[in-house]
């Protein structure tokens, strides 16, 4: 119940920053949870070296929140949403972490990250001023100009802000004792085809496991490692031989590729883009496609995934179709927080699609023989393009950013679109994180 914002929230608050040039400032609330009132009578044991003599069989009530307690996140979430309305902050329906208060021609956005606050807005006095509110609230460590969130490294410069995870990067190599290891280009070969294995022996699944959840979480600052982390985290359940070697692969190509990260420039840009795409039957267990999707803020990536259809599509038209849907639930979503966000009528987002018969199936609101059988859900984003929420355009093939989130690349061509995506070197000093 700790009130957390999404990490995609704060790539496009990043990108929304970096694109006016906003400043963005880092608070922390000490002791966060012990500010929260409880609303129900809870009791605790004596702690252990201070029982009173006599009153042994007694207990504490409690009159505050203490660490440990279920109810600690939840009673800290309430208290600290009232102060915030009390001073005049207006939560986001679409996002419950995010507020934002617009005064006097001034906008303040505040995300949380359960006692970790992520301050900006449209001048440097609105942020003084909401810090002084806050520390007359609650002890607070002002941590200054963000420089270092969630594992992510940050550099807010006059043409923009870099972000990258090379710390993180660096303690996965250290975890899976390979910082010695000869590096890759590529994160997957085109020739690969991963499947359950069934006939392999089985390695050890907590490793595996534990491994995958850091490289998941890597994907905050790289999209092009995608599509390859999202194939493997299918075998979690029983991994094999081959998953192993296949994870030893992409962790050999994180090795030189430690340094990248992505740049949110300043441009004044605030129109949002987004990219669908499938890969059609490439599944060799069941025949299912990969959808893969990413929006941009201007020239931002803010929001990507890639993630197996669960159901079986009989065309490559069909894949396209039912990605673009799932692409479109995430454009209405966007659209919608972004209007919260900056209290601006809404724009039309444009969602681009490299399969023109896709595109004619999203606009044809008759249901034919080749498309009776697609299951209704997916037929969402045809009221969503009736009612001018999206638009759909066609790119060209070699113009569709999502295609490195759908299937694995040759060399060149994978390192053209990475590049293309915009994911880039990011030359800033180095912060060092350890991985548990």
């Amino acid at each position: 119940f700790a009130p957390v914002a999404r990490i995609e929230t704060i790539r496009l608050l990043l990108a929304l920053a970096a694109t006016n040039g906003w400043e963005i400032h880092h608070l922390d609330v000490k002791t966060a949870f012990l500010n929260g009132d409880l609303n129900e009578d809870v009791y605790v044991t004596q702690p252990e070296g201070f029982v009173e003599k006599g009153k042994e069989d007694h207990v504490y009530k409690l009159s505050k929140a203490l660490y440990g307690l279920r109810q600690a996140p939840r009673a800290w979430n309430i208290k600290l949403d009232r102060v915030l309305k009390e001073m005049e902050f207006t939560k986001c329906t679409k996002e419950p972490a995010v507020y934002q208060k617009k005064q006097k021609g001034e906008l303040l956005i505040i995300a949380i990250y359960v006692d970790d606050l992520f301050v900006t807005g449209t001048s440097l006095n609105v942020i003084k001023q909401f810090k002084d509110d806050m520390s007359r609230r609650f002890e607070m460590s002002d941590l200054g100009k963000l420089t270092y969130y969630l594992g992510i490294e940050v550099t807010q410069g006059a043409d923009g802000i870099h972000i990258k995870q090379e710390g993180y990067a660096q303690g996965i190599l250290v975890k899976t004792k390979m910082e010695s290891c000869n590096y890759t280009h590529v994160l997957m070969h085109t020739s690969l085809k991963v499947s359950k294995a069934e006939e392999e022996p089985e390695i050890d699944a907590t490793s595996y496991r534990s491994i995958i959840g850091c490289l998941r979480y890597l994907l905050h600052t790289r999209p092009n490692l995608a599509f390859s982390v999202g194939v493997l985290s299918r075998y979690m359940q029983s991994p094999r031989e081959s998953h192993g070697e296949a994870v030893k692969h992409l962790i050999r190509y994180i090795k030189g590729t430690t340094e990248y990260g992505l740049f949110f420039k300043r441009d004044g840009t605030t129109e949002i883009t987004g990219y669908s795409d499938s890969s059609h039957n490439i599944d060799v267990d069941d025949g299912r496609s990969t959808t893969g999707f990413m929006f941009y803020l201007g020239t931002s990536p803010i929001t990507w995934t890639s993630c197996k259809q669960p159901t079986v599509a009989l065309s490559s038209c069909e894949a396209e179709f039912m990605a673009a849907t799932e692409a479109a639930k995430q454009a209405i979503w966007l659209k919608e927080l972004m209007v919260e966000i900056m209290n601006k009528e809404d724009k039309k987002v444009v969602l681009k699609i490299d399969n023109k018969s896709a595109i004619a199936l999203t606009k044809n609101p008759v249901f034919h023989g080749r498309s009776k059988h697609i299951l209704s859900k997916y037929h969402f984003i045809r009221e969503c393009v009736e009612f001018d929420f999206i638009e759909v355009k066609h790119v060209p093939g070699v113009e569709q950013k999502a295609d490195i989130l759908t299937k694995p690349l040759a060399r060149i061509k994978f390192e053209a679109m990475r590049k293309f995506i915009g994911v880039q070197k990011i030359n800033i000093p180095k912060i060092q994180v350890g991985i548990k």
